[in-house]
């Protein structure tokens, strides 16, 4: 005979009451201040339209319409990005571990409106440095049939777009919206870049998927990198109660004009790739190189057997045609 459904149902969610209560971890119940990821979200696609016009969202835009359709994106983006930054402000304020910044819901309404309009005032700035980028993805792939290819389709493009952002809102020292940006990138173009990292002008991510940026990694102007690199931390130091030390330079400096091939990994707060050098694929680097190195790895013996063989018979060379 079977039981009876509602007092089954009744023990599912006294088990998970009791879950809630036992281990505060994982829920925000009490507490009145989050942002909204779907606002932030919302946010983003705003911020396309603002530095790509007609290439996101409205696409009949004339030199007559224009100015009408800025002035609504931007009207727009500042009461969006203004409440969700004093959400992030008032969170941290709530938040159990920061309780050094707590702050009255109205301060925080107020200084989340100076940061969302220091922000809109710098969006011309990151928007001509976002068409370096666009550039430099062009000019650096010979598969780019054409601008307009880069902005509509390139991963790598979409990734920067956010992190430039991402980053200044980080600078600004906004919680937790710059990092729910970048992961929403990074979802969506396969790089992960920290909001942290500072990167310079004609930034370059070729294919983007599996790429790794760390938080304090430093990045100069006209870099390329491709798939699968990690610009990563060697280890995390610990203080004295074994907590992780947070405020140190973990990860690595990337000078100028330099290129790191698929898969090459970079490690260390200390190791500085210098101005000009080229690092090969599947490198693995913890120290240092000095300006214009060439750095790769020395290839394994690659042997070819003919299908049918025995072995002891003889191996074909590499080159081997068969």
């Amino acid at each position: 005979m079977m039981g009876d459904p509602e007092n089954g149902l009744g023990k599912v969610v006294d088990g998970l009451i009791a879950s809630y209560e036992r281990d505060r971890r994982g829920h925000y119940i009490g507490k009145k201040f989050l942002p909204s990821r779907e606002e932030i979200f919302e946010i983003i696609e705003l911020l396309f339209q603002v530095f790509y016009p007609g290439y996101y969202g409205r696409q009949d835009l004339t030199e007559g319409n224009l100015r009408y359709h800025v002035v609504t994106l931007v009207s727009t983006l500042r009461e969006k990005l203004a409440t969700q930054i004093e959400k992030c402000l008032c969170w941290a304020g709530e938040s159990e571990r920061d309780p050094a910044e707590e702050k009255e819901a109205g301060g925080c309404a107020e200084y989340g409106r100076h940061i969302a309009c220091r922000l809109l005032s710098r969006l011309s700035e990151i928007r001509d440095t976002l068409l370096l980028d666009v550039q430099a993805a062009y000019d650096g792939d010979p598969a780019a049939g054409s601008l307009d290819e880069v902005i509509l389709s390139y991963p790598g493009l979409l990734a920067i777009t956010v992190h430039r952002v991402a980053h200044e809102l980080y600078v600004l020292g906004v919680p937790l919206m710059p990092r729910i940006m970048s992961e929403w990138a990074h979802s969506r173009s396969g790089a992960d870049i920290h909001p942290g990292a500072t990167v310079g002008e004609s930034f370059f991510i070729d294919h983007a998927t599996g790429v790794v940026i760390g938080e304090t990694s430093h990045i100069g102007g006209h870099v390329k990198i491709y798939q699968g690199v990690t610009l990563g931390a060697m280890s995390h130091p610990k203080d004295e109660r074994g907590r992780v030390i947070r405020d140190t330079k973990r990860h690595p400096t990337v000078e100028d004009a330099v290129t790191l091939y698929a898969n090459a990994t970079v490690l260390g707060g200390q190791t500085v790739v210098g101005q000009g050098s080229v690092v090969g694929g599947s490198v693995f680097l913890t120290r240092g190189i000095p300006k214009r190195s060439r750095v790769a790895v020395k290839p394994p013996e690659t042997r070819v057997i003919a299908a049918g063989s025995q072995p002891g018979d003889d191996e074909y060379p590499a080159d081997f045609e068969i």
